[in-house]
């Protein structure tokens, strides 16, 4: 109760410190507009609080399409009003050091007004990132886009030369409110014409239901070779905290199982699957979920889906969480090439142009997107098809990566 009364507190000192920047700006206008002005300002930390009190009271109930847009954009409003908080921080400072100064200097012209332009600035600054975001909700979640990486190996047998390998990650299907955009996303799967397809874990938000109304769609994937997956930290619905019997979480892994096998995918728990060429071999290996950081679970069995594999001249290994390369893949078994992973989302935000690539998950993940070596070994992290909480993608937009193997 005490925490959630401090929130609705930070809410309202935020909104009361921005207020002052709007009264500085505003101070030319006419009364009628400002009034209008003030009232929208306040009546969004109405909305606001009451959101979030709405949301505390009905917690562990499925959000729906408006709730999930609504908090969002109220999320958003608020996190572009601690821009404003910046400015406004850098403007009391320097009325600080003018008083400072002045009562220093027994100079009683000391005008303790603000800034205007700082305060236009906070409030110019903070409309890009709520541009951003928004923009992120209306287009950048489902603006799809097919990523290429042409990889080079020593070892990689000569018959899988020019071999062409697919991977999506992270549909977190319980997050789409239509089959549409997977429709578009499986038609530009099947335009790559690849010999294998990899999925890297997170079907679901939580409970295999979710995927039911996509089963169809992502049916249709192809690949001359097959489609092979793994399942991902959500899959397994440990983030549900009431279950109606002691066997509905076993009964929903048991559902959800299924439902790869529905689709056509062959999903791997722990074990491998060999892929032959002009009799030559590449081998494909499959572990469920393995975090090497607090709070994800270690499912995975590496040396249960490497056995049988020792002799294949090139392995690839199809592991949701990124950390388990460091944390077990390139410690115990360096003869692992390529790694495939996904989990981080690129945490749906962040800068991506040519030669500067950040995003705040950098500062939880060592390996968060793209392609990473360490001597022979490669891994590559998918910033995912889907997303959750954040209904949309500002930077790091949905993904489909292709890989082309060549032998270096």
């Amino acid at each position: 109760m005490l925490t959630f009364a401090l929130i609705i507190l930070l809410l309202f000192l935020v909104d009361l410190y921005v207020f002052q920047a709007i009264k500085t700006v505003t101070d030319n206008l006419s009364g009628t507009a400002q009034k209008t002005i003030y009232f929208i300002h306040w009546a969004v930390f109405v909305i606001t609080a009451g959101t979030f009190i709405l949301a505390s009271a009905t917690r562990g109930t499925p959000p729906d399409t408006f709730k999930t847009y609504l908090a969002s954009t109220l999320f958003i409003i608020f996190a572009s009003k601690l821009v404003v908080v910046l400015f406004l921080l850098m403007d009391d400072a320097l009325r600080l050091g003018k008083i400072v100064i002045n009562t220093a200097s027994g100079d009683d012209a000391f005008d303790p007004s603000r800034h205007k332009f700082l305060n236009q600035m906070g409030l110019l600054v903070a409309a890009v990132p709520f541009t951003a975001f928004i923009y992120g909700m209306v287009k950048g979640a489902y603006d799809y886009r097919v990523k290429r990486v042409t990889l080079r190996f020593p070892n990689l047998p000569k018959a899988f030369e020019g071999y062409k390998m697919l991977q999506i990650s992270d549909l977190h299907t319980g997050s789409f409110t239509s089959t549409d955009p997977l429709k578009e996303a499986v038609r530009l799967i099947n335009k790559q014409e690849a010999d294998l397809v990899f999925f890297t874990g997170d079907l679901v938000n939580n409970l295999a239901s979710e995927v039911e109304a996509h089963i169809p769609t992502l049916r249709e994937i192809r690949a001359k070779e097959g489609v092979f997956s793994v399942l991902g930290n959500h899959d397994y619905a440990d983030y549900v905290r009431e279950w109606p019997h002691e066997n509905a979480k076993a009964e929903n892994l048991r559902k959800m199982i299924d439902t790869h096998s529905q689709m056509g995918w062959q999903l791997l728990m722990n074990e491998n699957r060999i892929i032959e060429k002009d009799g030559e071999q590449i081998a494909v290996l499959g572990v469920e979920n393995w975090g090497n950081r607090a709070g994800f679970p270690k499912y995975g069995r590496l040396q249960n889906a490497y056995q049988g594999t020792e002799e294949v001249p090139f392995k690839v290994l199809l592991s949701h969480d990124p950390s388990h390369w460091d944390g077990e893949v390139n410690q115990k078994y360096n003869d692992i090439d390529l790694t495939l992973s996904g989990h981080t989302h690129g945490m749906q935000f962040g800068v991506n142009v040519p030669g500067l690539k950040w995003s705040p998950v950098q500062y939880v993940y060592e390996q968060w997107a793209g392609l990473y070596k360490k001597g022979r070994q490669h891994l590559y992290v998918n910033t995912g098809l889907g997303f959750i909480g954040y209904p949309g993608r500002v930077g790091f937009l949905p993904e489909i990566t292709v890989f082309e193997l060549k032998k270096a």
